[in-house]
């Protein structure tokens, strides 16, 4: 086990002033994540934290992210899409997300019931990185979204709801600034600066 994961549980990821409060959602799922970590931890994936949230790699490949949004716990699968989802149990975070997938779960009672099906997907998540599989990402909307835009929407469900349901001109505009980055590191800079605006609802030049 990961000390930082162990902070996590208990103050949060801190990327919102709720962090290290009573009200962090952490706080009304932390049962559910200890759960879901032990179960994942289970499978022999390796325990990081990555975007300040629960990470598991394999072989320096992620896999999975286990986390707390306000109405569920989730494990979230980088290539989800990808995955056969023989349970039907896979959700995409946002309408316009094509790599992640994403199970919520809302008891421990439900992750219990389900815990021989989740460590099946996640063998199965394993496998598909071992194979060197990669998802074929489409353009949306005549739009090419950034590498960086896409792992973010992948790690942060609640960031990708938001971003789908943005109006296309301010979606739009967030990709061509995006993407008219150079370097990597520029793109994701100008990726955290918007957070919280995308959050909110509103375009680059809303006030």
């Amino acid at each position: 086990m990961n000390p930082k994961v162990d902070q996590y549980l208990i103050d949060g990821c801190g990327r919102c002033p709720l962090g290290g409060t009573p009200q962090c959602k952490v706080n009304d799922w932390r049962e559910e994540l200890e759960l879901l970590r032990e179960i994942v931890l289970d499978c022999g994936l390796t325990e990081e934290l990555k975007w300040s949230v629960p990470c598991y790699t394999f072989q320096k490949k992620n896999i999975l992210i286990v986390s707390a949004l306000k109405d569920y716990a989730s494990v979230s699968f980088f290539k989800g899409s990808l995955l056969q989802d023989t349970e039907g149990l896979l959700v995409a975070p946002g309408k316009n997300t094509q790599a992640a997938r994403l199970i919520k779960f809302t008891s421990r009672q439900k992750i219990t019931e389900w815990e021989q099906v989740l460590k099946r997907y996640i063998f199965e998540a394993i496998e598909v990185e071992k194979a060197g599989l990669q998802v074929d990402f489409k353009e949306k909307k005549e739009l090419v979204y950034p590498a960086e835009l896409q792992e973010k929407m992948s790690t942060d469900a609640a960031f990708a709801a938001a971003f789908d349901a943005l109006t296309p001109g301010r979606q739009r505009g967030y990709v061509l600034y995006f993407s008219s980055a150079k370097q990597s590191k520029t793109r994701e800079s100008r990726i955290d600066k918007y957070i919280p605006w995308i959050l909110e609802g509103k375009g680059m030049h809303d006030r």
